[in-house]
């Protein structure tokens, strides 16, 4: 069964690729010739013209997180393997692939700003605020809650923190070599990767490693503070665009894993999950809208449009790239989601410890098919899921500083920008309600907030397409108006049932206002477009 299903996804991925990725390039016209902001504007801090592989490689770590590993586990476990497979396959080709390469094409046609100034031009500026608002919210939860899920893996594990603390600095290498010195793109990744995967083994077995990098998790907190501000405000090729690259080997490595052990591992290893569970879970939440906010990254996230036209549009080569770096990362990532899928089918349950321990455990099944050591194949599944996390939080907080940016007219400079984005997220870590942080009182409500900037970042594309481009938007507009049906459904059931909790009941209600308000503001836009 293994087998069969991850033959179906790559199959129906590469198809798509081939002719939907095709027909998209077609329809925004890319052309490879065209200057693109990385190259009109370079100035080496943000605009930064990429190679493909590097930009591949910071874009799918940037998105990935750990959506596609939390998000499908998760609802298999609430719903059975098949109705989350034919979400992660839909989803992913219809959804995801359109909305992160739509983001970052009109992020390219839009001097490499993000999808609120698309807002901006072509909904109006009251609409630019809400949208900017409602986007920065979001990120600083995302930079909370990652930050506290990388800080609790590197309490836990001295050889995941060691190996993550390593490639940081060999990432700050990478770039001077590349960069400075002039070495082939080639010539340091041949040095730097067998580095960074023998320092797994390395802190795995040294009792140096284990000793000193048993910190606590308050010192792990600092730290990454430390790390994502410098993150933030570093030039792009200094730190974030080669530690997403060297980072994006290890996710390789890991899906190579989980590729080996959905197609050689299923005569070896039982399904015990079902196929499928009910309409209905067993704490009375429906498939439909729960099977949609839970899978998340694994078939479309508005995180993503964040990304895609936050770092990744300001270091595009050429137009064409667009193609396999916002069409193919996202592909990529629902195979991610698959393998993460396999996991739970292995196991027919959650573990104690949740997703992380579920996918951990199944890689190191999957690594022994290739005669790797359950505990280093474990290890290194661990790894690369940290690897997603941290990805993900240092974007976010560069992220969070362009809309904050960009909300305040430019007149926040950057360490300002992202200082006030940091010390909000910590806010939420460390404010607690009785013995429970504000984060974890509110994540509950991230799923549908994501979700519903992914159909708000459609809608911005879809306008934009319609009153810019003066072409029919029907392949966008469709998704957003799912998207934003089930989103909006999803808020309001956990405002039903939080009455009683004001900070879950009270962000959902202003989330909702938000929305309310920029769906208004869109209105009005294709209305004076039809009257053009």
């Amino acid at each position: 069964m293994l087998l069969t299903i991850f033959v179906i996804t790559i199959l129906c991925f590469a198809v798509a690729y081939k002719f939907y990725g095709g027909f998209q390039s077609r329809f925004y016209d890319l052309d490879p010739n065209r200057k693109t902001p990385a190259t009109e504007l370079q100035d080496d801090i943000d605009y930064c013209p990429a190679h493909p592989a590097v930009l591949m490689g910071h874009h799918f770590a940037s998105i990935a997180g750990a959506g596609p590993v939390v998000g499908p586990i998760a609802a298999a476990a609430a719903l059975g393997w098949l109705p989350t497979l034919l979400w992660i396959i839909i989803g992913c080709i219809f959804f995801g692939g359109v909305h992160d390469m739509g983001a970052l094409v009109a992020s390219i046609r839009h001097k490499g700003m993000s999808i609120g100034e698309v807002v901006r031009q072509w909904i109006g500026a009251r609409g630019h605020k809400l949208f900017l608002a409602f986007t920065w919210l979001s990120l600083t939860l995302v930079i909370a809650v990652f930050l506290e899920l990388a800080a609790q893996t590197f309490a836990a594990d001295p050889a995941v923190a060691f190996t993550a603390t390593l490639y940081i600095f060999l990432a700050m290498v990478f770039g001077v070599a590349i960069y400075h010195y002039g070495i082939s793109l080639k010539v340091s990744t041949i040095i730097m990767l067998p580095i960074l995967f023998g320092s797994l083994i390395f802190g795995i077995e040294s009792s140096w490693v284990q000793s000193t990098f048993a910190l606590s998790l308050d010192t792990w907190r600092m730290a990454l503070i430390v790390y994502i501000f410098a993150a933030s405000v570093l030039p792009v090729w200094l730190l974030l665009q080669p530690r997403d690259y060297l980072a994006s080997y290890m996710l390789y490595f890991s899906v190579f894993i989980g590729g080996v052990g959905m197609i050689f591992g299923g005569a070896s290893y039982e399904v015990k999950l079902p196929a499928f569970k009910g309409f209905v879970t067993a704490s009375g939440d429906w498939l439909w809208p729960l099977l949609f906010i839970t899978v998340a990254c694994g078939a479309i996230s508005g995180f993503h449009s964040l990304v895609a036209s936050g770092t990744t549009s300001k270091q595009l080569k050429r137009e064409t790239d667009a193609v396999p770096v916002g069409y193919g990362a996202m592909l990529l990532e629902g195979v991610v989601g698959v393998i993460a899928l396999g996991t739970i089918m292995m196991s027919g349950e959650m573990l104690q410890g949740g997703p992380t321990v579920v996918y951990g455990n199944g890689l190191g099944q999957f690594a022994s098919l290739l005669g790797i050591s359950p505990r280093v194949g474990t290890a290194l599944g661990l790894l690369a899921l940290n690897s997603f996390i941290l990805t993900s939080l240092d974007t976010a907080t560069r992220l969070a500083r362009y809309q904050l940016q960009e909300f305040t007219g430019m007149s926040l400079n950057k360490y300002l920008a992202t200082a006030i984005s940091v010390g909000v997220a910590l806010a939420l870590i460390f404010v607690k309600t009785g013995k429970v942080a504000a984060w974890q009182m509110i994540w509950p409500v991230f799923g549908a907030t994501n979700q519903l900037v992914a159909a708000i970042a459609l809608l911005a594309m879809g306008v934009w397409v319609i009153r810019s481009l003066k072409k029919s938007a029907g392949f966008i507009m469709y998704p957003m108006a799912f998207m934003l049906v089930t989103t909006i459904v999803a808020l309001v059931q956990m405002i039903a049932a939080n009455l009683n909790n004001y900070i879950v009941s009270g962000i959902s209600t202003v989330l909702l206002i938000l929305t309310v308000l920029l769906l208004k503001e869109a209105y009005a836009a294709l209305k004076a477009a039809k009257a053009e």
